[in-house]
């Protein structure tokens, strides 16, 4: 299996069984979004203590490439300070437009060729963007507690 290959295998499995692909008990942050261009649209929620990502979900609906990058970045959140998964959601932008990142990034690696196709680049960064609407302290975000 070449790497082509195996990221697309990687991209239909995370589309197909979604990982944390439900509603938080005990949201603390949340942001929804909504790509009015295909109309895919994400709705994230964490749970935030003490500066970690404790736990997160998400729903929504769209193309194989919004729902599995959403499917990609919550498994690669959970555990983490909120600096940190903010930084791989500003990394993962980068890495899509070309730039090379500074930190691993997973499964997210797959969605490497979607920069080939820049309206596709919406849809693979729509969860990125609903994260750092959460987590962004603004009015903007929609905090739960």
């Amino acid at each position: 299996m070449n790497l082509e290959e195996l990221y697309r295998e990687t991209i239909l499995d995370h589309n197909q069984s979604p990982r944390n692909r439900r509603a938080l008990a005990h949201p603390t942050q949340a942001a929804g979004l909504l790509n009015p261009t295909c109309g895919d649209q994400i709705h994230l929620e964490l749970e935030v203590k003490d500066g970690i990502v404790q736990d997160v979900g998400f729903d929504g609906h769209g193309c194989s490439i919004s729902m599995a990058s959403a499917s990609m970045l919550t498994e690669a959140i959970k555990g983490k300070p909120v600096e940190d998964a903010l930084a791989l959601a500003r990394h993962f932008k980068a890495f899509l437009t070309g730039t090379p990142s500074p930190v691993p990034l997973g499964d997210l690696e797959a969605l490497r060729g979607v920069s080939q196709f820049p309206s596709r680049v919406k849809c693979a960064t729509l969860a990125h963007n609903a994260l750092e609407k959460a987590l962004s302290g603004s009015e903007e975000g929609d905090r739960l507690r």
